[in-house]
């Protein structure tokens, strides 16, 4: 049985809760968090503590919390050469304190608190100073997702980068596509079969193979009818802006 405790009570640190709970091979031991009631319905009271001190001795630290605050965190632990790993996409590792033995254990997707997950189709990033502490990271790892890899800091900042675009400003446009339909009488709900098509066809072909619409065709007559139609002058920039992206990258293939 693996020991973990878990710092932090935010979004990632509460499905790592759920998910740890189900494997037969891990153990929360306790969770740290500011405000116990805050994750009191996943965990019992006499396993959380707000107090670095009165943190408990375990195989794993794993420190989920805002990027600003991860260092402040690292720096309060009360004990030397354990091994404490992060959750960040963005945070290196080599800014957790010196010591203790650095880790990372990123899991890769977007998190929201009433929203459940399928943790085993979660891709988990992980990253160890040594051998033996990437083999434990992997074991747990291994307990609740069969995605698991190792990839190194500047990878995973490159995947970051990468998870913002297809994810974070793809939703942005969700909302942009929505708000526009709104103020037309438009049902939002016409759009949704379009927009699971569009992310299904990734599983089978490329996205430079997968991209369609006027860009791709450079129907210039189509691009211009949108602008005029688009009164928003922030809605007709990002418009120009990913139709020139799509455009230019057509010419480079």
């Amino acid at each position: 049985m693996i020991s973990i405790v878990i710092i932090g009570s935010g979004n990632v640190a509460q499905h790592l809760i759920k998910s740890f709970s189900k494997a037969s091979e891990i153990d929360v031991i306790q969770v740290f968090a500011r405000k116990p009631e805050s994750i009191s319905h996943l965990i019992s009271l006499n396993k959380i503590t707000a107090k670095y001190q009165q943190i408990k001795e375990a195989d794993l630290y794993l420190i989920s919390v805002s990027d600003n605050a991860i260092a402040e965190v690292s720096s309060n632990l009360p004990f030397k050469n354990r091994l404490v790993a992060h959750t960040s996409g963005s945070f290196s590792i080599d800014d957790l304190d010196i010591k203790n033995r650095k880790a990372v254990f990123y899991p890769l997707q977007t998190f929201s608190k009433n929203k459940e997950v399928n943790f085993k189709e979660i891709p988990i990033c992980l990253e160890a100073e040594n051998e033996s502490d990437l083999n434990l990271l992997q074991k747990v790892a291994s307990q609740i997702t069969n995605k698991v890899f190792e990839i190194n800091s500047k990878q995973r900042q490159a995947l970051h980068v990468a998870a913002v675009f297809v994810s974070n400003f793809t939703n942005h446009l969700y909302e942009i596509g929505s708000k526009i339909c709104e103020e037309n009488n438009v049902p939002f709900e016409i759009l949704k079969p379009l927009i699971k098509e569009t992310a299904s066809k990734i599983e089978r072909l490329s996205p430079s193979e997968a991209q369609t619409g006027p860009a791709k065709r450079n129907d210039t007559e189509t691009i211009n009818t949108h602008l005029k139609f688009l009164s928003d002058e922030n809605q007709k920039n990002i418009y120009k802006i990913l139709t020139k992206s799509i455009i230019d990258n057509g010419k480079k293939l």
